[in-house]
């Protein structure tokens, strides 16, 4: 057995998976064999959840079911609610995202199955533990936008698909054609990305058979961070910081001089640009092409892509998904620190998928360490310190 330490479990294999794969050479994403460009062009949230759960594309009749279980699944217990309502709407809303999972569990039974040890075979509870998940996530998320602000909740639609009803919930109104397509896309391509550190969170957690809720509230804890899911917030900061699109290449050269980040540049493990950034940057193109203009704020992220490529290119530095995610939410008029907790809307579903493959054939997770601390050594009496 090797002992060889490596930073981070870099290069690692840390399980056997038949979820999503990445080509990072050639940049390709794909989701039990499909294409992420593909899925986010033909396919749907619901459809790509359902792929990403059973590891097949589902037909008409268990698609349409599925999307009926997602609707009926969307409302929240009014306690759950009051427990929203006394956190500090100061807080992250990854922090309150966090809090409202884990305490569904309190509400939701069946970690019996789990500690029975056959939590793998029963594939009843662990849909049925998915489809609450998902489907409460996206209303907890929508429902903290109102409480923060003091007001009551928008009820959810039973009419509307799932990305059109998050967003009726989270800004109460209808929205249009081409919000529902981008928003749908954008839950698509940011479902599932292999073992990620947000996903092996979630895989050490259900590892222990603890409750699908806390699996997912650590999975979540993990994305709140800057390095993980927090990125885009960052690039819509980095790009007010630059303003007009003038001031792209003194500011990178600044930057670069200084070694400090270009938030949204680079991924580990692509070496080039990352496939889910470019659909967004169409989707980013239609955007502007329907409100007539591009926004200044894209036109200085397209100058600050080109810079970059000159500098960083050669070094396999390209855009990652970060980089036009936030641009599009902004200019959906979405809150800036609720563009992580959209990632988690969307990643749950990955995270459910992972969860599911872990029990199937389960081992809790154990790593060792290179121990460098002191020998072995008597105690010293205080006395004698």
């Amino acid at each position: 057995m090797s002992s060889e330490y490596l930073p981070g479990l870099a290069g690692v294999p840390a399980t056997k998976s038949n979820i999503s794969s990445i080509d990072g050479e050639k940049g390709i994403l794909a989701y039990r064999g499909y294409d992420i460009t593909e899925l986010a062009a033909k396919s749907t949230f619901e459809e790509t959840s359902l792929l990403l759960l059973d590891g097949r594309l589902p037909s008409e009749d268990e698609l349409n079911d599925f999307d009926c279980q997602l609707r009926h699944e969307r409302r929240l217990k009014y306690k759950i609610r009051t427990i929203m309502k006394n956190l500090p709407t100061s807080g992250h809303p990854m922090e309150m995202l966090q809090t409202a999972v884990a305490s569904l569990g309190m509400f939701y039974g069946g970690e019996e199955v789990l500690s029975d040890g056959i939590a793998g075979n029963d594939v009843d509870y662990i849909h049925s533990m998915s489809v609450k998940i998902i489907s409460r996530m996206a209303t907890i998320v929508a429902t903290w936008e109102h409480i923060r602000k003091g007001y009551d909740p928008i009820e959810p639609r039973d009419d509307l698909s799932h990305a059109a009803n998050f967003l009726y919930m989270l800004k109460g109104k209808e929205p249009s054609e081409l919000e529902v397509k981008i928003m749908d896309a954008c839950f698509v391509l940011h479902a599932e990305h292999t073992i990620n550190a947000s996903t092996f969170a979630a895989m050490v957690c259900a590892s222990t058979l603890a409750s699908p809720f806390l699996v997912i509230a650590a999975a979540i804890g993990t994305l709140a961070g800057p390095l993980h899911g927090g990125a885009n917030q960052r690039v819509v900061q980095m790009l007010k910081e630059i303003g007009d699109q003038e001031n792209v290449k003194p500011w990178l050269e600044k930057q670069l001089k200084e070694k400090k980040v270009i938030w949204g540049m680079g991924h580990r493990e692509y070496k080039t640009k990352d496939p889910r950034a470019k659909v967004l940057q169409k989707l980013m193109m239609e955007w502007g092409e329907a409100q007539g203009t591009l926004s200044p704020m894209f036109e200085t992220a397209l100058r600050l892509e080109e810079a970059c490529e000159e500098a960083l290119g050669p070094k396999g530095v390209y855009p990652n998904v970060d980089y036009y995610s936030g641009i599009l939410y902004t200019e959906m008029g979405i809150a800036p620190d609720q563009f992580t907790p959209i990632f988690a809307v969307s990643r749950v579903a990955g995270w459910m998928a992972h969860w599911r493959e872990q029990l199937s054939d389960n081992r809790i997770f154990r790593p060792t360490q290179i121990y460098t601390g002191e020998p072995l050594r008597p105690y010293v009496d205080m006395k004698e310190r």
